[in-house]
């Protein structure tokens, strides 16, 4: 176990100081102006991975995270022309628009798919970054932002190279080892339910089942930019995802549903779910034998959960092997993989993305007004740090942390950057050899740090770089070395104060909307269009309930609630309603009040809406029942009146 970490931190952190290297050379080579954006950037696109996987990060992770730095970098750049030529005649108030620019971007990032967020978060302070440099020579505004380009993806491709050079590890081993551990996770949840086990061990269960499925997701991202070779078996996890929901909600169900009708599972099944399993071939030959008593029984004698799990994990076992072998797509794969188009979720985290706007906005306002005021030369850094901190650290889930890191990565920078500018740089300027072995030993030694987490070894690499003089000429003057480390420091502690003044406050809106959203899905179900009804919710509702349990992990009761209307949804979407036109008028109405509610921004118009949802599913029961619909989709509607009846509390108050 010692060897295998170690090999990993050493391995990546020879790719860290390579690509330092590569970058610093590359930059005086082609005799760039500040080849310290190019080291700055190598640095930064190669760490943050490493960082956020505590060791050596899988192979694409960097190519991605620098498509979309390069991405960032543009839009930032058009952002700043624009500004800049429309206010030019303005200097204060082309800042403060910057400012919210800032905020504005950030507000974006916090809406968007995690995995992108870093590209509108970068885009916001690269546009004030290019706003403060041509202070003092604004008609050089474009030359300025052609070369920031320029550098930032030379930066970029030292990185990548760097990636490819050092055997980068794929996560193709890791995917087949975990989809099979998932479905074995998912027979034992199975187990847990049909023998009606204890209530907190089956939470415990499925839950850590929803937290392994979501990893598995996060993987087939990092596969679909490692190689376009993979591209059948990125498209066959994108299935496995759904089936994989859909095997946690069935087994779920099943022991929601013994809670009223014990009875309701045959002693067969329990027989035969009670048989341990240790390996895929045991179960394998296990579900052989289900779908063997399932056609003897047959599927009106078989409970429907138990019949739904059986058909997903067989299907799942079919796209496992193709996963596995990255074969072609067979006839009846395709027939899986076409079944349904899968609809995509609607953010949650408005008021918490406005929050996180106001953070970055208001704190590079007191960054210009602290700079306006003092003419302090290096008031610049510290706006600088102040919007980098606050745009990286607001979709985090703990923005004062991560400001904290970067605190003590600019204390940590201090004494480092100077060492390195006091001894080490200019004793370099003689050889580009020494220079090149100085910073890269630099990067060899952050690098182990960084895969360890330590507080401050993120932010110091980014910090000690930007210190340090690595332009073209180098100049070395102490006092421009002191103010512009102080600058950074006084930067990230305005950073850190802003985010502890502004709090936070909408972590109970937040879940508040979270469960209304739940509940609008499970209304939404009730419709007789068959495109409608052949739509898969399910990686949505679980992405929302993912985020539910980050941001209430002790709060069993909501996850209960959530989980009970994913069933309910799952049900009414596959319950045969009568299709006439009544009924499918009111399935609109039914829509609109539920919209209504999740809409609403007050809690005395939530309730008055919520109160006129409640009478409309009665009158619709009295509905079905006129039109001779089957008992069991007048049971389910009945069942989802009930649960929003005894839950309307949690889904009404802010």
């Amino acid at each position: 176990m010692f060897y295998s970490i170690s090999h990993l931190h050493l391995r990546f952190a020879c790719k860290l100081a390579f690509a330092l290297i590569l970058a610093i050379f590359v930059g005086f080579h082609f005799e760039l102006e500040t080849p310290r954006w190019a080291v700055l950037t190598a640095g930064i696109v190669a760490a943050g991975p490493a960082f956020a996987a505590g060791g050596d990060p899988y192979s694409g992770a960097i190519r991605y995270r620098g498509m979309l730095r390069i991405v960032g970098t543009f839009i930032g750049c058009i952002a700043a022309l624009i500004i800049i030529t429309s206010m030019i005649r303005a200097p204060a108030l082309m800042l403060m628009v910057c400012c919210l620019w800032a905020g504005f971007c950030t507000w974006a990032s916090s809406l968007v798919r995690l995995e992108n967020a870093y590209a509108l978060g970068l885009s916001g302070y690269t546009a004030l970054i290019i706003v403060i440099t041509i202070q003092t020579t604004p008609l050089m505004a474009p030359q300025i932002a052609i070369e920031r380009c320029s550098e930032i993806v030379i930066g970029i491709l030292c990185a990548i190279f760097a990636d490819m050079i050092f055997s980068p590890r794929s996560v193709k081993a890791e995917i087949d080892k975990e989809l099979d551990a998932l479905l074995l996770e998912q027979y034992k949840l199975m187990q847990l339910c049909i023998a009606h086990g204890d209530s907190t061990e089956v939470d415990k269960t499925w839950s850590g089942l929803v937290r392994r499925t979501k990893g598995l997701e996060g993987m087939r991202g990092n596969l679909a930019v490692e190689s376009s070779r993979w591209g059948r078996a990125v498209r066959r996890l994108k299935s496995i995802n759904t089936l994989s929901l859909t095997l946690i909600t069935q087994a779920c169900e099943t022991y929601l549903m013994q809670n009223t009708r014990p009875e309701s599972i045959p002693q067969e099944f329990r027989t035969l779910f009670a048989e341990p399993v240790e390996s895929v071939q045991e179960l394998h030959q296990k579900l052989k034998r289900m779908r063997r008593i399932i056609a003897w029984t047959g599927s009106h004698d078989t409970p429907e959960t138990i019949y739904a799990w059986v058909g997903a994990a067989t299907r799942y076992l079919l796209l496992k092997r193709g996963v596995v072998s990255n074969a072609r797509i067979s006839a009846a794969e395709e027939e899986v993989l076409n079944n349904e188009p899968e609809v995509r979720a609607d953010s949650a985290e408005h008021h918490h993305a406005v929050i996180n706007g106001w953070r970055t906005a208001i704190s590079c306002l007191l960054g210009t007004l602290f700079w306006l005021w003092t003419g302090w030369q290096s008031g610049a850094n510290a706006m600088i740090m102040i919007a980098v901190v606050t745009s990286l650290a607001m979709r985090t889930p703990n923005p004062a942390m991560v400001a904290v890191d970067f605190v003590a990565g600019t204390l940590i920078a201090l004494p480092l950057g100077a060492f390195y500018f006091l001894f080490v740089l200019p004793h370099t300027q003689q050889s580009m050899l020494l220079l090149c072995i100085s910073l890269g030993l630099l990067g060899f030694f952050l690098g182990v740090e960084v895969q360890k987490r330590k507080l401050g070894s993120l932010g110091a690499l980014p910090c000690t770089i930007n210190i340090l003089v690595l332009d073209n000429p180098m100049t070395f003057h102490f006092n421009s070395f002191l103010d512009s480390a102080i600058g950074q420091i006084i930067g990230c502690f305005i950073a850190l104060i802003v985010i502890l003044l502004i709090r936070d406050t909408s972590k109970a809106r937040t879940g508040r909307s979270l469960l209304n959203q739940f509940m609008s899905a499970a209304v939404s179900a009730m419709t007789t269009k068959h495109a409608r009804r052949k739509e898969n919710h399910l990686p949505a509702l679980y992405q929302q309930l993912f985020l539910l349990l980050t941001k209430f992990p002790d709060d069993v009761a909501k996850f209960r609630l959530a989980l009970l209307l994913i069933i309910a949804h799952q049900r009414l979407r596959d319950a045969p309603i009568p299709v006439n036109e009544e009924l499918s008028a009111f399935h609109r109405q039914l829509r609109q009040t539920a919209d209504l509610v999740t809409s609403s921004t007050s809690d005395v118009k939530r309730r008055r809406y919520f109160t006129r949802l409640l009478g409309e599913l009665e009158i619709y029961q009295d509905k079905l029942q006129t039109w001779e619909a089957p008992p069991q989709v007048i049971a389910t509607v009945k069942r989802l009146t009930q649960i929003l009846d005894k839950y309307q509390n949690a889904l009404t108050d802010s």
